[in-house]
């Protein structure tokens, strides 16, 4: 089982956040099913976390066995650029205005519903109109 994991599942670790602890219990469950992995993406947002720079979160998940994939392939930028276009319809059209969520949200989850099992992510509402077959924890 290949757990993809959000940005919002990492930071709160490195972080010392409040939640900490509750995460970093359910990634060693989830490490005991399978890999863990990032996508680019995640890696671009987690090297700007405050303390955090690209060293550092290099250092971090190659210590906790979480694996970056930095080559996505065509069919996930295809499948984030037709959910983007389909979410910034549905905005302008609801009278919404501009998209306002980010395009790295879009290849976060087509990189997890098309290169892993699952999303780990805090904001599974976030994703779960866009990508209804995407599996979310």
């Amino acid at each position: 089982m290949r757990t993809a994991l959000d940005t919002n599942i990492l930071s709160p670790i490195w972080s010392a956040a409040p939640s900490a602890a509750t995460i970093a219990a359910q990634l060693s469950k989830l490490r005991a099913e399978g890999a863990l992995v990032i996508s680019a993406p995640v890696f671009v947002e987690l090297s700007a976390v405050p303390g955090l720079n690209v060293q550092k979160v290099r250092k971090a998940l190659a210590e906790t066995a979480v694996a970056i994939d930095f080559d996505l392939e065509e069919d996930v930028w295809m499948l984030a650029a037709a959910s983007f276009a389909a979410y910034a319809i549905r905005r302008r059209s609801s009278g919404g205005g501009s998209p306002k969520r980010l395009p790295a949200d879009f290849v976060i989850a087509s990189h997890a519903l098309l290169k892993a099992d699952r999303l780990m992510t805090r904001d599974a509402n976030r994703y779960a109109q866009d990508f209804p077959n995407l599996r979310l924890i």
